[in-house]
Formats: C-alpha cells, sequence, structure tokens
C-alpha cells in the first residue's frame, strides 16, 4: 500500500486524498502484558521470507494484513485499523471495488456468546449496514446472526472512500467537533472524545434514526458528567449533518479470525500458545535444552541457558535465564535477566504472572517487578482476588493488611488490583528483586523479614508506574537480548552445519549498529573450526558483514583479492594455521573499515582467504591419485592423449566445491563427438633440452602460443589461470616432474631426473567458454600425456581426482563433472558423498539396445555465439551457498535427485522424459546462477521449444552451447532453418553430436622433428 508521502506534505488535504492511500493505526489503551502496548507485543511467528531478522510484534503482522490482503484493489482513500486485537487474513479475497464510494468496514466470524461483550454488525442482504450493537442484548446478537451461525464482529478495520474522507476531514474545525483534536484544545475547547464505530460510523447505518442516535453514547463513556453528554451532543448533530448521507457497507470474511486483546492472563496465553501443538514453540530464541520445554508453550526472544522447565500452557518473552528453573503450567514472565534466575530457584510456579518493567522515577532508571495471578481482573469491577485468591485470604497468608494497599478513606468499592500498592520500587538499604514478591506464594517463617522488607519499600500500584514506564528502554533492553540470542543461534547454525540463512540476521546486525559483536563472533567459530567447511563459511560470512556496511556503495563484490597488505593471513592459512590467519584477518580488517570502497574490498579478500580453505579442502582428493611406473617412451616419441568434450543432462552444479563436500553431488553427464570429432588433445614428448616446450593451439597441428621455461622464476605464474600457458605450467607442477619450491633449479631438476626436458602441446577445437568443459578435459588430457611420457601411468579414476587438485593449484576452482564427462566413457553418474577428503565415484548408465544411436539422432548442439564467464557466476554461487540461500538449498537438494531420476530415465530409454529432465533442469541452473540466460538465448530457446522435447545451455550457462533433443531425428537442417528465420541471433552453429565410448585414448606415437 503505497505511503503517503508526496512532496514531503505535512498538512492532509482534500487535494491529497485523490491520489493517496493513507493507512490510520489507532495505539489503543495500556496493556497489562506488554509495556509497549498490544501493538508492540511480541507474537510467536517467524517471518522467513524477510530481508532482515526481527521480532514479529501484533503491528507487523497488522501491516502485512492491510498491506498484503485487504487494501490490495483499493481505491485511493483513508484506511483505518486499531492494533488491540488480532486478526488472521486469508489470501486472495476478492473483495469487489469497483466505483466504490462511502465507508466499508470489515467483520470476522465470532459465536453468538463471544459477541456478548463485543460489538457486532447488523446487515441487509447487500451487504449495507443497519445498525451496531456493543455488548448488545440477546434479540440484537440474535437479529445479527449469518447463514454459517456466526455474528460479523466489529474488527477495527473501516475504509473511508476520497468523498467519505472530505466530509470527515471537513469536521475537524467545526465546533464542537474541533475538540476531538489538538488543534481545538490549543484554541481553549473543552475536551471531547468520540468513537470511531459508535459515533462516526453509526450515523451511517441505515436503521438508526437522528433522534436515536443524537440520544445514545459510546459504550467508553459510561455514566457520566451531564456537561460533557451535551457537548457530545453537539458533537454528534455535527456528525449526523456531515456524514449521514455516506453509505455504509460490510465485507465479512468468513474464514478470518479475529481477537481481541482483553486484560484477561488467561486470555493473552490462549493467543499466544497452541494447546494441540505436540511441542514447543520456539521463536528468535537459543534454548539448551529444548526437550524441557512443554507441549504447546511458547518462548519468544529469549536466551535459556541450563535446565529451564517451561509446563504446557505457558509463555517466556524477553528473559534470559540460567537454570535450574522449573516453571509449571499457565505462568506467563516477561522482561527478566539472568540477575532474577537466582530467584526463581526451588519455586514451582503455576498459574502466574512476572513482569520485570524497566521504569524511569525522578530522571534515573529502575528495574521494577510485578507479580499477578492468571485468573486475576485488572477491571475496575473485576474478579475480587490476586494471587488467584480472594483478597482475604491472601492478607490471612502474608500477613499483609489492607492499610498497606490502600488509604484507609477510600471506599471499599474502589480498592482493587489496579490501585494496590503492591509493588515494590525502592528500599532504603538494598536492591530490590523477584524475591521481594516472590515470597507470598509460601511466607516462609523467616521471623516477617520478608514482610517487613516489603513494608520498609517504596511501592506503587499498577495505576501508578504506567506513567513512568521507559519503553525506549524497554524496547532496546529486547533488541540487546534478541542480538545476545542471535549470535548464540548464528554460532550454534555455523558449528553444527545447520543449513539456515544467516543474511537476514547479517542484516538486521549492521542496520542496529551491532556488526562487531558479530564479526568477533564469526572470528571465534572460524578460527576453532576442526571442519574446513565452518571455518570458511564463518569467512563468507564475515564477507557479508562487511560488504553489508558498505550499504550497496563501493563497487562489485566480485574482484581481485591479491593485496599485498593481506598477504601475510593468507600465508598463514596457506599453511594450515587457521587460529593464526584469523586473528590476522581480523587485525587487517579493522584497518579496513571506514568507507564503503574498503569495506567491499575487505569482503573480496575474506572471499579470497575462504577460497585458500575450499582449495585445501579439495586438495584432499589428492589421496585418491597414485601411479605406476612404466618404461620411459624414449626421447622424442610423442603420447598422444585425446577426449571427447562432455554435455552435462542433470545434476550441475552439485559437483561444485564446496557443495560437493558438504551437501554431495551427483551429476548425469555424456561423453560426446562433435561433428564426429574428438575435440581435446595434449601430446607430449622427452628432449634433450632441459628446459619445458609449451604450446597451445585449436587444432593439434596448429599451435598459437610458444612458452619455453628455462628456469622456475619462468613458472612462478602457474597460479594465474589467465598467465599464458599457466594450465600447462600447473600439469607439470601437479604431475611432479617439476617442484617449484625446490633449492634445485629447473635445469638441474630435469637433467638429474629425466635426462633431459619435456615438450607439451594441447589444443582445443572447441570456443573458449563453450560450456563442453574443455578446461578441465583439456588438464586431464595434459596429465594423462604428461606422466606417460615421464614414465608413469594414471588410471582414469586417479586422473579425476588429479585435475581436481591441478584446478585447485591453478586457482580455477571448479568441480568434477567436467573431467567426469569427457575422460569416462558413454553415459555416467558421477557421485561425491558430504565428507573429506573428497571422493568421486563413477556408475556406468546402461541403456536399452539400440537406444545410443537414438539419442545421437535427436541431440544436437547450437554454439550460441555468445561466451560465457564461469568464473563471475562461479562467485555468486559459492556466495549464495555460504549464505545458504533457502532456494539454493532447495535448488542443490533438486539437483541432486533430479540426476538419479535422469539415471533412470535413460535406464528406460524414455527420450520425451528426459527432455523434460533436461528442460527443467537449465530451470536449476538459472535458479542457481540468475543471469545464466543471456537475452538473445532466450529468444533461440523460444523458437526451438516446439522442436524439441527439452533443452538447455551447457555447463554453468550464460552463453557457449545449447543443447536440443529434437523430437524428430535428424533435424539439424530443419533447427538451422528455423534459427534462420530469426532476428537477433547473431554469430551462431548447429552441431551434430554423438556419444561417445571410449573417453580418454592414450597413444605411443612415433617421433618427428620439434615444432
Amino acid at each position: 500500500m503505497p505511503r503517503l508521502a508526496p512532496g514531503a506534505l505535512t498538512v492532509v488535504t482534500s487535494d491529497v486524498l485523490h491520489s493517496a492511500w493513507i493507512l490510520i493505526l489507532h495505539m489503543g489503551r495500556d496493556f497489562p502484558f506488554d509495556d509497549c502496548g498490544r501493538a508492540f507485543t511480541c507474537l510467536p511467528k517467524e517471518n522467513l521470507q524477510a530481508p532482515v531478522e526481527a521480532l514479529v510484534c501484533n503491528l507487523d503482522c497488522l501491516l502485512d494484513i492491510m498491506t498484503h490482503r485487504l487494501g490490495p484493489g483499493s481505491p485511493p482513500g483513508v484506511w483505518v485499523c486499531s492494533t488491540d486485537m488480532l486478526l488472521c487474513v486469508p489470501s486472495n479475497l476478492g473483495i469487489n471495488w469497483d466505483d466504490f464510494q462511502g465507508a466499508r468496514v470489515f467483520a470476522f466470524p465470532g459465536s453468538p456468546a463471544y459477541a456478548v461483550k463485543h460489538g457486532v454488525y447488523l446487515t441487509d442482504s447487500k451487504g449495507f449496514v443497519l445498525d451496531i450493537y456493543y455488548q448488545g442484548t440477546e434479540a440484537e446478537i440474535q437479529q445479527c446472526i449469518l447463514t454459517d451461525g456466526q455474528v460479523p464482529l466489529v474488527s477495527g478495520v473501516v475504509f473511508f472512500s476520497v468523498e467519505t474522507a472530505e466530509h470527515l476531514l471537513a469536521t475537524h474545525v467545526s465546533p464542537p467537533l474541533d475538540a476531538c483534536t489538538y488543534m481545538g484544545l490549543d484554541s481553549g475547547a473543552r475536551p471531547v472524545q468520540l468513537s470511531l464505530f459508535f459515533d462516526i460510523l453509526l450515523c451511517m447505518a441505515r436503521n438508526v434514526s437522528r433522534e436515536n442516535f443524537l440520544a445514545g453514547q459510546p459504550p467508553a463513556m459510561g455514566q457520566g458528567d451531564m456537561g460533557v453528554a451535551g457537548y457530545l451532543l453537539g458533537a454528534r448533530a455535527q456528525l449526523w449533518r456531515e456524514l449521514r448521507d455516506q453509505t455504509l457497507t460490510m465485507v465479512y470474511v468468513p474464514d478470518g479470525s479475529y481477537s481481541y486483546m482483553t486484560s484477561s492472563a488467561s486470555e493473552f496465553l490462549q493467543c499466544l500458545t497452541r494447546l494441540e501443538a505436540p511441542e514447543a514453540q520456539i521463536v528468535h530464541s537459543q534454548v539448551e535444552e529444548p526437550q524441557l520445554l512443554g507441549a504447546g508453550c511458547s518462548v519468544i526472544n529469549c536466551l535459556l541457558e541450563g535446565a529451564v522447565h517451561l509446563g504446557p500452557r505457558s509463555v517466556l518473552q524477553h528473559c534470559h535465564l540460567q537454570g535450574p528453573i522449573h516453571i509449571g503450567t499457565g505462568c506467563f514472565l516477561s522482561g527478566l535477566d539472568t540477575a532474577q534466575s537466582e530467584a526463581l530457584r526451588g519455586l514451582d510456579l503455576h498459574d502466574l504472572v512476572l513482569q520485570g518493567h524497566h521504569v524511569r522515577l525522578h530522571g534515573s532508571l529502575s528495574h521494577v517487578f510485578t507479580l499477578v495471578g492468571r485468573l486475576d481482573s485488572w477491571e475496575r469491577q473485576g474478579i475480587d482476588t490476586y494471587l488467584n485468591m480472594p483478597w482475604n485470604d491472601f492478607f490471612k497468608k502474608t500477613g499483609i493488611r489492607d492499610w498497606d494497599l490502600w488509604d484507609p478513606d477510600m471506599p471499599p468499592a474502589e480498592c482493587h488490583l489496579l490501585n494496590a500498592r503492591l509493588f515494590p520500587v525502592l528500599h532504603p538499604s538494598r536492591a530490590l528483586g523477584p524475591r521481594d514478591l516472590l515470597w507470598m506464594l509460601d511466607p516462609q517463617d523467616d521471623g516477617g523479614k520478608a514482610l517487613q522488607t516489603w513494608r520498609a519499600s517504596w511501592r506503587l500500584s499498577w495505576e501508578q508506574l504506567q506513567p513512568h514506564l521507559d519503553r525506549a528502554a524497554t524496547l532496546a533492553s529486547r533488541r540487546d537480548l534478541f542480538f545476545c540470542q542471535a549470535l548464540q543461534k548464528a554460532r550454534h547454525v555455523l558449528e553444527a552445519r545447520q543449513d539456515l540463512c544467516l543474511r537476514p540476521l547479517i542484516r538486521a546486525a549492521v542496520h542496529e549498529g551491532f556488526p562487531r559483536p558479530l564479526l568477533a563472533m564469526l572470528d571465534q567459530v572460524a578460527a576453532g573450526a576442526k571442519d574446513p567447511g565452518v571455518a570458511s563459511r564463518a569467512l563468507a560470512c564475515v564477507a557479508d558483514v562487511l560488504g553489508c556496511m558498505a550499504e550497496g556503495q563501493g563497487g562489485l563484490r566480485s574482484g581481485p583479492a591479491a593485496n599485498p597488505e593481506w598477504m601475510t593471513p593468507f600465508s598463514y592459512l596457506e599453511c594450515g594455521d587457521l587460529s593464526k590467519g584469523v586473528k590476522a584477518l581480523a587485525q587487517e580488517r579493522d584497518k579496513w573499515l571506514g568507507r564503503p570502497a574498503l569495506l567491499v574490498r575487505a569482503a573480496r579478500h575474506y572471499e579470497g582467504a575462504e577460497q585458500i580453505l575450499i582449495r585445501h579442502a579439495v586438495m584432499t582428493a589428492q589421496h585418491f591419485v597414485s601411479t605406476e611406473p612404466v618404461a620411459l617412451p624414449a626421447p622424442g616419441q610423442w603420447v598422444m592423449a585425446e577426449c571427447p568434450a562432455r554435455v552435462d543432462f542433470s545434476g550441475g552444479w552439485s559437483d561444485t566445491p564446496p557443495i560437493a563436500y558438504e551437501f554431495g553431488g551427483a551429476v548425469l553427464g555424456l561423453a560426446v563427438q562433435v561433428d564426429g570429432r574428438r575435440p581435446i588433445g595434449a601430446r607430449a614428448r622427452r628432449i634433450m633440452e632441459p628446459e619445458l616446450w609449451l604450446a597451445v593451439g585449436p587444432r593439434k597441428d596448429e599451435m598459437a602460443m610458444k612458452i619455453v621455461c628455462r628456469s622456475l622464476d619462468d613458472l612462478k605464474d602457474y597460479c594465474q589461470p589467465h598467465a599464458p600457458g599457466a594450465l600447462l605450467k600447473a600439469a607439470f607442477i601437479c604431475a611432479g616432474i617439476v617442484h617449484v619450491c625446490s633449492e634445485l633449479s629447473l635445469y638441474e631438476q630435469l637433467l638429474r631426473k629425466f635426462g633431459g626436458g619435456f615438450e607439451l602441446h594441447t589444443w582445443s577445437e572447441l570456443p573458449h567458454g563453450s560450456g563442453l568443459g574443455t578446461s578441465s578435459i583439456l588438464a586431464g588430457t595434459a596429465l594423462a600425456a604428461l606422466q606417460r611420457a615421464a614414465g608413469q601411468v594414471v588410471s582414469t579414476e586417479a586422473l579425476i581426482h588429479a585435475v581436481l587438485h591441478l584446478e585447485q593449484v591453478l586457482t580455477t576452482g571448479g568441480g568434477w563433472q567436467d573431467q567426469v564427462g569427457g575422460l569416462m566413457p558413454g553415459i555416467k553418474v558421477g557421485r561425491s558423498r558430504a565428507q573429506l577428503p573428497l571422493k568421486v565415484e563413477v556408475e556406468e548408465i546402461t541403456v536399452p539396445k539400440g537406444f545410443i544411436q537414438k539419442l545421437n539422432d535427436h541431440l544436437l548442439l547450437v554454439y550460441t555465439g555468445k561466451t560465457r564467464l564461469a568464473r563471475n557466476l562461479l562467485q555468486d554461487v559459492l556466495r549464495s551457498w555460504y549464505a545458504r540461500l533457502p532456494a539454493v538449498v532447495q535448488n542443490a537438494h533438486s539437483l541432486v535427485q533430479q540426476a538419479e531420476e535422469c539415471a533412470e530415465a535413460f535406464h528406460q530409454g524414455n527420450l520425451s522424459l528426459l527432455g523434460q529432465y533436461l528442460t527443467s533442469y537449465w530451470e536449476q541452473k538459472k535458479l542457481m546462477a540468475p543471469g545464466s540466460e543471456p537475452l538473445a538465448v532466450r529468444r533461440m530457446m523460444d523458437v526451438l521449444a516446439p522442436y524439441v522435447h527439452g533443452q538447455s545451455l551447457a555447463g554453468a550457462g550464460g552463453g557457449g552451447f545449447l543443447y536440443v533433443l529434437t523430437k524428430e531425428p535428424r533435424q539439424k537442417e530443419a533447427v538451422e532453418a528455423v534459427l534462420a528465420k530469426t532476428e537477433g541471433l547473431g554469430n551462431y552453429s548447429v552441431h551434430r553430436v554423438e556419444v561417445d565410448m571410449q573417453g580418454l585414448s592414450l597413444q605411443l606415437l612415433g617421433s618427428e622433428a620439434s615444432t
């Protein structure tokens, strides 16, 4: 619902009404169970979709209802909503606002018995309000019963159309109605109180006559001053003149609910507890022993340490307690902290309301406690009890006398709980606490000391305390406790590896000025973590805190992370000294908090630190890399390795570290030839010169770049992915041929071990950023060829893990699906478990006879002409994963599950079902990496959709190859024709594709002249 804020207006005029939706909230009277009133009473609810974590109070729920349930579709006008009730409104009410004029009230179902103490509407069959009854007679209530057996309760929600609001606005300057506003009061008018429902709206009700309206009086007035009654008569007459011609209609919400927040503790507890619930409601709270909480009880914004028992139908709010404490059934405790825990020990509380209040008396802030019974009444004409017993029984039990509570000359009829001076505020010699009230529950034989202390204290009644409640201090205390328990929760979430998103909490901590305690806690978790996943996630959370502190300024989160100032903490992490590294990171971080640009750069370096830990975790895959010695090929003899590309059909992203070892991954992939060729390869041979000759090209007979490494300095950029020949250099290091940290020179290392150097060529016929796994498969072929040229043979399974290691050395990161897809033949599922060391296991998928050929006939590759940037996508995905965004966590589940379902579809040979999985897989990829679908690609997929069972971009998306599973066989020319008719597609091309049943091939060739 739009807010009223056009042009920073300070006066509401009729012109404003025509283009504004105004919401007026009635705050209501004081509330005995929350010092901040009914509007700010916290409820046992959590808004899991909220961008900022916060307590949910009644006001939040009402604003949500007004904004998203009742308000949509309404014309400009004025909404009025009370905040003294709890509402539940279903979505999609379908309210008709066509040509609406007048006022509209909203009613909720209630039983005739409930209506006896409340207001109800009487309407005709068209929804026009005929009358409004407050605490009506049985006959009046019977008239209001609807076909569902319920009566329409007055709910406190009203809408005024612009025309009606203008009429109402006109009254605020007309005597005697100006006395209802501060403008009239400041002009010297006598104050008058009017009821929205039983004055303003009642005069619009069709069955109400002028005589009866003028003779009536609002329920709140009672038998009062006759002068006020006369004044009210004039006010009502003015309302009748202005508003009588306005229509009043009712909207009945049969599936909604309404509950007025009375001053009854029993009814209040009933609102906050669920009698039918099998377990406790724990909301924004940390409870060390949740098994001690009774069924249906509620714990809201609390930190409970140790053995704290809470009985059924009891509520704890805003408490920090340390057990052992036993709280029985029917209790409400609020505003207590650890200092009061001692007073509760040894007691067995039942049916009691114990609250701590922040009170400001004579400029000094005090903590005052009140204690009443659940059955006691706060009404002036209520039940005559205290602590659930008649006053006389209470006096007899405690030794307290009536003159202790009320002045001797006060008439007995005016003595009630509201004005009883029960609650100690100040003692001349010691601090006061809950024990100075709790003794009344079971007076001990202490010689009357507790009674003497109570009598010696300055005491106030609840009526006297209310004006001195410090609501700002109360809200500040709740906020402090909220973040105290929230930090405990965040620590537990991280250490227990729970998939709970902490970003809303991070935003809340930053916005409320609590980032430093949060950063300190994250440092502690990271430094003390035994699990690298826990440590790296804690560092990622630090990066999120810093990014949030930048408030959207300071540049992009993704970027370089190699500033020399951060190299010392990075070096500690590289050496495995986690504690020292985290401490050094924090010390450096403190220098970068001054402005948004520095904060964002610091966040990038924390993500760089996180990458170091991921790299160490992935390098555990080395456990599964082993080689067997074989005879060295003769110098000059080439060893050639060739591979197909790969197409991923389901599960991609689940193989990406850290998802692969924190959650577990499963990817179904196909080894494929493109246009009948195996497009990726490498060849290596020994040479006589103790040097490394490197060459990279688009084909094996065409090398576009040549590099000669004669010293270790020439290899130092092996970990910079964009450096020339970096992948080839990393392959020499990971194959163990060269050790860059050795004291021996490159010349000496090569000469001693191999009697010379090596020449290594790699090629890929696929365009850069194809999405077909080129770089990882290329790394596999390079390693395989090098190892064999160096007199070692490595199995394909070991090679899969060796590529994981190489890509971490190269610092490109990445998962395992590419090398599984290209090095292993045919159709298979690769899997990794949620554990370290990281191990990949591969299962070949058997398909029906002839299905491979059928698949070849229906599978096509379309090069989109768009180059993808996987690194940026990868950084975004890792950030989302470490934040445990709910959609990303659920998507990880779906990816793994669908990979297994897709394998079954291959077993069945079901082409149509495979197409459905392919399309679903693309939706999963886009959810994992938003922005991975260029507009031109979307246009291409839209025009192809009628002709295919399914389609997806290869790999991470963003560009590269699109693969389609056509409905008809051999559709290359048909697809080309469709695309040719579509404008704006750019430089695309269509390619045939076949499943490759060989995978990695390795062969020794003859020698030839060096290139």
